[in-house]
């Protein structure tokens, strides 16, 4: 992977856990030539991963809407950043830059791109590993939901191995690096 998205909010809760997370997965991609491609804000947890890549040598792409500019106060110090018109755009432009996709613990925003990114996953229009980094169980209840759909049939089990999980930065990077598109064509079937 030469890109990774990763899916994080413009608050940050100041967990010590998140911030080695954040160091961790910060140097991971220093290490093996990854851009970090994200929101383009410089805070909160956007913020902070931005500014670990960057003080480490490493590239980060941000890519926000106009009107969002101001409001989460766009990150000037990039490699890159991206200022588009709509939502949409964002996440849409984000998914085509990155070869990977990771949501750090976050809000309602996280799991707007995190779930967008499952579904255009199983509709085949990207073939990019989509992972939660599972930091002390933030991701747990969301995951047994998953697990739930699947019971009731709501949600195919290939459809429910689309969605990577690891409580750590090495495990989630070698699960998306191990991760195969190929059974696309078992995710449309009944």
């Amino acid at each position: 992977m030469k890109a990774v998205c990763v899916y994080c909010g413009a608050n940050f809760n100041g967990d010590t856990d998140l911030l080695k997370a954040i160091e961790n997965l910060s140097q991971y991609f220093v290490d093996h030539n990854i851009t970090l491609i994200f929101g383009g804000g410089r805070v909160g947890v956007m913020g902070l991963i931005a500014d670990a890549v960057l003080a480490k040598g490493g590239k980060a792409v941000g890519v926000i809407p106009k009107f969002l500019a101001d409001k989460e106060v766009a990150h000037t110090g990039l490699t890159e950043l991206h200022v588009v018109q709509t939502m949409h755009e964002r996440k849409q432009l984000m998914v085509e830059l990155s070869d990977g996709i990771i949501a750090l613990p976050g809000g309602l925003g996280t799991l707007d791109e995190l779930f967008e990114a499952l579904t255009w996953l199983q509709l085949g229009l990207h073939k990019s590993p989509v992972g939660v980094l599972n930091l002390n169980g933030f991701y747990d209840m969301l995951l047994k939901q998953l697990d739930l759909m699947v019971e009731q049939k709501f949600l195919k089990p290939a459809n429910r191995t689309m969605i990577l999980s690891a409580a750590d930065v090495d495990g989630l990077m070698a699960a998306m690096e191990k991760f195969d598109a190929s059974p696309e064509e078992v995710w449309f079937r009944k």
